[in-house]
């Protein structure tokens, strides 16, 4: 039975009862509300992120009781809120009422070397608050940041530098977890100069010059993101050249192979094409751009590039695009695409070259 808030009962029987599973698991009213319950969890993990909770439990289980005063909450309703990440595969709770990290849950521990707890943090202090005006860019296209937090993001970002450190982590974070699956999708072999066009902190730069001893790279974006590298932190300091610039200005030139990894669904197509046509330019004869990108399939299947376009749009705007959309583009920027290949994670790699190169 329905509850105001959209729960329902199906899974609660009397001792001995069996649910009545496949018949409620068709029923197309309680997907819909299984689907909007969907928010309750997403909070419930944000929160857990933001009171770093994961961190707490890294020695070993926890009460709430326990954890209420370090995290400042009210033991209680802290109680419930693990209760409820540990129904769904975050924590696990023993008889006792402790609570531990499960495999998932580790992640959110901030030293875990695929940790997300930034990344999701951020998505309850920043994403959630601006998904309140979604109904605005719907009626109207335009992303919604500004409306929320009073300024376009970059430059939210830009005069708030600890949410601005936070984003560039969460970067990262994204970054660590595709790298593996990018490295094994592409052959970077034999690219001497890498040139990476809005590569944020290096992180896909560092990677892959790290399996590349033979090759140079350049890291370009703002100023105050690069300022924030992690290039002497990867001892590349000399293989590396850090330049901080625009996108819509001079890109460095001379490159073998330009990268740009979740850049271009910021920008309309307008301004893609702006920013491909300065990057042809900037390309040395014979060499190769590679864009990394969630490219959104056909067909009604799931994919996550579906809700990170809808993500984008509500957020600055932006959007994913189709093979077909990626290939436009390129097009009227004067670049053929070669191929387009799919990874293990959400991202394919867009591999073109300048229309007037041999083929």
């Amino acid at each position: 039975m329905a509850t105001p808030f959209g729960f329902h009962g199906s899974d609660i029987t009397k001792e001995g009862e069996q649910p009545m599973g496949s018949e409620l698991e068709l029923d197309g009213s309680l997907r819909l509300l299984e689907l909007g319950d969907g928010i309750i969890y997403a909070s419930a993990l944000h929160l857990a992120a933001e009171l770093k909770v994961a961190d707490l439990l890294a020695d070993g289980p926890l009460s709430a009781a326990e954890l209420a005063g370090p995290t400042g909450t009210h033991a209680p309703s802290l109680h419930r809120l693990l209760r409820t990440l540990a129904g769904c595969g975050v924590f696990t709770q023993d008889s006792t009422g402790r609570f531990a990290l499960t495999e998932a849950g580790e992640r959110l521990r901030s030293d875990h070397p695929l940790s997300v707890r930034t990344t999701v943090a951020q998505q309850g202090r920043l994403t959630a608050r601006t998904f309140q005006y979604a109904e605005h860019a719907l009626r109207t296209g335009e992303g919604t940041f500004a409306k929320a937090f009073g300024q376009p993001v970059w430059e939210y970002l830009k005069d708030h530098p600890e949410e601005g450190a936070d984003f560039d982590t969460a970067m990262h974070e994204h970054s660590r977890v595709e790298l593996a699956a990018i490295v094994q999708a592409y052959d970077f072999a034999g690219a001497g100069r890498i040139v990476d066009v809005g590569g944020g902190d290096g992180t896909l730069l560092v990677t892959v010059l790290g399996g590349n001893p033979g090759a140079t790279g350049v890291l370009f974006d703002l100023p105050h993101v690069v300022e924030r590298n992690r290039v002497e932190d990867a001892g590349l300091q000399d293989r590396v050249e850090v330049v901080g610039g625009d996108i819509f200005g001079d890109i460095p030139a001379g490159g073998d192979l330009y990268t740009m990894k979740s850049v271009l669904h910021g920008w309309t197509d307008n301004e893609v094409v702006t920013i491909l046509g300065g990057i042809r330019k900037a390309l040395k004869p014979g060499g190769t751009l590679l864009l990394i990108e969630r490219v959104i399939p056909a067909g009604n299947a799931p994919h996550p590039s579906k809700a990170f376009d809808l993500a984008m749009l509500i957020m600055a705007g932006g959007q994913e695009r189709t093979q077909q959309e990626y290939v436009a583009l390129l097009t009227e920027a004067g670049f053929r695409v070669d191929r387009i290949i799919g990874t293990e994670s959400s991202l394919s790699i867009v591999e073109a070259r300048p229309t007037d190169d041999a083929v």
